[in-house]
């Protein structure tokens, strides 16, 4: 199995499938390999997520004319279709603005040129050992002419890009302890210095692939065929069984591993609506007072530094991905392990439409108005369902999921009441966001299916959405905060 090119007048008349993109069968592996004696791989994983079953992706664009058209264009202006696009496909909405602002971030004019934009995207993934990101952009890095010496380690890049490393640590791990000091050891060193420009879409960039490995691993992104870890060249173990059938729906039937759990979990969805309804009855009752308020951030803000993550085992990065960064024993669970305070975070005093949105478009034009979009987006996004059940008010809870995310970082609202999130969010649910936001790489398959069991996986991936921007939000404002107080 290899990628397909389309011809052109079948993009133009609107005529091939994702399948058509994505697969060519193994008759057409047969006649390659006889015709030109080249060895074809084969995908080792069956489909974009090894969380979701491909069938129910890929069936996601044989019902949606806007998500069929999305890939499409994705695919004519990339030449791919990748995985991650293929699972946000249950989300057109989101997709469309998530596929643009990425474009312009790395293709479109900015103040960086195209190969540094590759090799920061190189750093970030790395710091949480996303071997999926790192190749994706290792081959962007080298097709927009990179110097392949920068790929054999942080070390070999250009000082000044080594200077980053240290922002991107911080910011990955323990933004908190952001400073404008750090700022100005980037913007003052001398002949490798950089300017605000130049940082603004740095920041940008490695935030918004901090929260993209997030993204990849709470959704179980499968590797690229044309990656490490993506194919093989062995033949396929069955005989007289065509993998493309996996495609067209006529392969083995897909398990979905939540049904087993139905029954012990039955009546999940209605427990989570009536607390909804109970703590909206509440809200109209009597509020909290300000120092009420206050008093359950700290408390949340404390429980959700003791949740424990995922197992104690040591994810040692491999080679091909450490070299890309340094100190690979920094990371968040040191801090919660000594039990370090994260200070708070007023979104009073700095927040993201007051301060952050217009510092980035003043020095980065129109990139605040798209990631604005992209955040409202996913803040907002709503079919008005939870499981099979229609026309209910899910903006409690997509709230209660946002500043729970921000509330491990410190950053706090002081209109909300975070008594609402040990209502609404499971212990499960908890340790699968901390998880997936702090430490990405310990994400399980057996997490994402403890959580929700009820619910459908365009629900999980929508959580992931969520999760994936209140990160990328959280981090941009510690560091717009620190770059503000720089200037000032």
């Amino acid at each position: 199995m290899r990628h397909a090119v389309a011809h052109t007048e079948n993009v133009e008349n609107n005529s091939f499938t994702v399948t058509d993109l994505l697969k060519i069968c193994t008759h057409c592996e047969r006649l390659s390999k006889k015709d030109l004696g080249v060895r074809i791989p084969r995908p080792l994983g069956n489909g974009p997520s090894r969380f979701i079953p491909e069938k129910e992706i890929l069936q996601v664009s044989k019902v949606d004319a806007r998500t069929q058209s999305i890939f499409e264009d994705a695919f004519a202006a990339l030449g791919r279709l990748d995985n991650i696009s293929m699972v946000m496909g249950f989300h057109p909405q989101y997709l469309e603005g998530f596929l643009r602002t990425q474009h312009y971030l790395l293709q479109m004019d900015g103040p960086l040129s195209l190969h540094y934009r590759h090799y920061i995207g190189i750093m970030a993934a790395a710091r949480h050992q996303c071997s999926y990101l790192v190749n994706l952009h290792v081959n962007d890095f080298l097709q927009v002419g990179g110097d392949p010496k920068w790929l054999n380690g942080l070390d070999g890049a250009p000082q000044k890009l080594q200077h980053l490393g240290e922002l991107n640590k911080i910011l990955a791990h323990r933004p908190w302890l952001l400073t404008k000091e750090h700022i100005e050891h980037l913007l003052k060193a001398e002949e490798h210095s950089w300017s605000l420009a130049e940082l603004i879409h740095a920041v940008v960039l490695l935030t918004h692939y901090h929260s993209l490995a997030s993204f990849t691993f709470g959704c179980g992104i499968s590797p690229e065929i044309h990656c490490d870890g993506g194919h093989t060249f062995r033949p396929p173990s069955l005989s007289q069984y065509c993998v493309c059938d996996i495609a067209n729906g006529n392969g083995h039937a897909y398990h979905h591993d939540d049904l087993l759990g139905n029954q012990e979990v039955s009546g999940e969805v209605e427990v989570l609506m009536e607390k909804m309804k109970q703590l909206q009855e509440c809200r109209d009752e009597e509020e909290a007072s300000q120092e009420e308020m206050a008093t359950r951030f700290e408390r949340e803000k404390t429980e959700s530094m003791l949740v424990v993550t995922a197992e104690d085992e040591e994810c040692v990065p491999s080679r091909d991905v450490s070299r890309h960064f340094e100190d690979p024993s920094y990371g968040y669970k040191d801090f919660s392990r000594r039990g370090e305070h994260v200070p708070t975070f007023r979104v009073q005093d700095y927040s993201w439409e007051d301060h952050g949105f217009s510092l980035v478009n003043r020095l980065y034009p129109d990139v605040g108005q798209m990631l604005d979009e992209k955040f409202q987006m996913a803040y907002n996004l709503t079919y008005n369902t939870m499981a099979s059940h229609k026309d209910v008010d899910t903006s409690m809870l997509r709230r209660a999921i946002w500043n729970y995310i921000h509330c491990m970082f410190g950053i706090r609202y002081d209109d909300y009441d975070y008594g609402e999130i040990n209502q609404l969010l499971d212990r499960s649910f908890k340790i699968y966001i901390k998880t997936m936001v702090c430490i990405p790489e310990k994400t399980t398959k057996r997490m994402y299916e403890s959580f929700w069991r009820q619910f459908q996986h365009s629900e999980k991936v929508h959580v992931n959405l969520l999760l994936m921007e209140a990160r990328m939000q959280a981090e941009l404002l510690y560091a717009l905060r620190a770059i503000t107080r720089y200037m000032t």
